[in-house]
């Protein structure tokens, strides 16, 4: 309990940089300096007023200076990377060494979901950066098996698989729908998350990622919010998928264990 806690505050505290670095890395800012400010009046945020979700629940979401309203992401974020960090921690504690790849990349991966929902856009340098997670901890991964070599081969095929998939889903997207239904992004996305998860963790993502996908839709369609032609980011929900895949891997056939045959 206690170390569950104590992950779950360093989160709060990592969430707080993760904000800084949704807000500064599509504009190509150094997430270093300045300090935290204002986006609207550039106040520097003093640091009695940076404190993770309690400052914005006794500032009652407004900047102290201008009174401009503060966006619900900013502890939205952090409470997700409390969570995810106490979660990940307890379920791998006796796996130290895939916890320090595990949570890296769920960290980027929440980078990328809100960066993907406010642009549209996913930088290939997160998904190079899973990749290298993946390759790198491969060895120690435990959904693959056998010897070093194995592991790697594993972990290179799972990106290949990964690629590949979406690679094909935005071709033919791109033939029934005579437009872009993937984005270049998503492929490789996609395949970071397969040098992670492996191929079985790709199918599985991409099918959780369907489904979540499928339900945002039709969420927004039935709010009137948008309709059947306009576009939505994919990467938030491959993201997820990726995420509950690194607590736990959902292997395809799980899919089929409650049908009747």
């Amino acid at each position: 309990m206690l170390i569950a806690f104590a992950a779950f505050v360093f989160g709060l505290l990592l969430g707080s940089f993760l904000n800084v670095c949704i807000a500064r890395l599509p504009k190509d800012e150094s997430i270093i300096w300045p300090a935290s400010r204002c986006p609207k009046c550039l106040a520097p945020i003093k640091f009695y007023d940076n404190v993770p979700v309690v400052s914005f629940l006794l500032l009652r979401g407004r900047c102290r200076v201008c009174r401009a309203d503060i966006s619900f992401k900013y502890p939205a974020v952090e409470l997700v990377t409390g969570l995810v960090t106490a979660l990940f921690a307890v379920k791998w504690l006796a796996a130290p060494a895939w916890l320090a790849v595990a949570l890296p990349a769920a960290y980027i991966l929440i980078v990328v979901s809100v960066v993907d929902f406010e642009t549209m856009l996913i930088s290939d340098a997160f998904s190079l950066a899973l990749f290298a997670l993946g390759l790198a901890g491969s060895c120690i991964n435990p959904y693959f098996s056998g010897g070093w070599a194995e592991r790697l081969g594993s972990s290179v095929a799972g990106a290949a698989a990964g690629a590949g998939f979406i690679w094909g889903l935005a071709l033919m997207g791109k033939l029934i729908y005579k437009k872009d239904a993937v984005g270049e992004g998503d492929i490789f996305l996609m395949g970071g998350i397969g040098a992670l998860c492996g191929w079985q963790g790709v199918v599985s993502c991409v099918v959780m990622a369907s489904f979540f996908g499928s339900l945002y839709g039709v969420t927004l369609l039935i709010l009137k919010r948008a309709d059947r032609m306009s576009h939505m980011p994919f990467g938030p929900f491959l993201a997820l998928g990726a995420m509950i895949n690194l607590y736990a891997l959902v292997k395809p056939e799980y899919f089929f264990i409650a049908l009747p045959f």
